[in-house]
């Protein structure tokens, strides 16, 4: 289940919001932010981007309450449901925060992780592909999973796995139509796997190219 982690400290901010505020906000160490939901205003407030990335790469990642600590203001329960980076260098620029009520259901969206070789892969030829990376469902904030393990070991070629597959509990609500799949094994194209072998040949013949040499390929390969 989705773990609690360290609080957030956040401090309620002042003055007129803009984008030189902003600026003199991120240039002071913090980024802005704002707290809304549980029928109560919405709260503009400026927090430690250190303390949200520690949150956001925590296993259970966007999916984790922490204690939400508002200076001068009632605290309570908090997610994270937005945030912005910047397109370059990655840095946070502002996050949404919602104020948690425990004891309502709540729709989130939780990580599916594929665990084993299938034998349609091992020994009939098949690729395993991964449709939804995620699926959404329902339930309490103390019972939202990290994240769901299936198992794909024993999926032969042309074997399928739908979310009504995903391990069930009482305590969660798939929202997905039960047929949509998840995953399955299919038999690689033809085109593919021609694809697949003319892509080793270019990287065989630029051994031994100086790096000046080589670059211009790889950025034309970007594109």
């Amino acid at each position: 289940m989705a773990g609690s982690v360290a609080g957030l400290v956040a401090t309620p901010r002042e003055g007129k919001f803009n984008k030189g505020f902003a600026r003199r906000v991120r240039m002071s160490g913090l980024i802005p932010a704002v707290v809304y939901g549980a029928g109560q205003p919405p709260v503009a407030v400026t927090v430690d981007p250190r303390a949200v990335t520690k949150i956001l790469h925590s296993e259970s990642g966007h999916n984790t309450i922490f204690d939400l600590d508002i200076t001068g203001q009632t605290g309570g329960k908090a997610m994270i449901v937005d945030w912005q980076n910047e397109p370059i260098k990655g840095k946070l620029l502002h996050i949404d925060l919602k104020r948690i009520a425990m004891d309502k259901l709540m729709t989130v969206s939780v990580p599916v992780t594929l665990v084993g070789t299938p034998v349609g892969v091992k020994t009939q030829g098949g690729v395993l592909e991964q449709v939804l990376r995620e699926v959404e469902l329902a339930c309490l904030p103390n019972d939202i999973p990290s994240h769901l393990d299936v198992d794909v070991s024993n999926l032969e070629l042309n074997g399928v796995i739908h979310i009504s597959d995903l391990p069930h509990s009482g305590s969660i609500k798939f929202l997905g139509e039960e047929k949509a799949v998840v995953a399955h094994v299919v038999l690689m194209k033809e085109e593919e796997v021609v694809a697949a072998v003319g892509t080793t040949e270019p990287e065989v013949a630029k051994k031994g190219k100086t790096d000046a040499a080589a670059a211009p390929a790889a950025d034309a390969k970007k594109k």
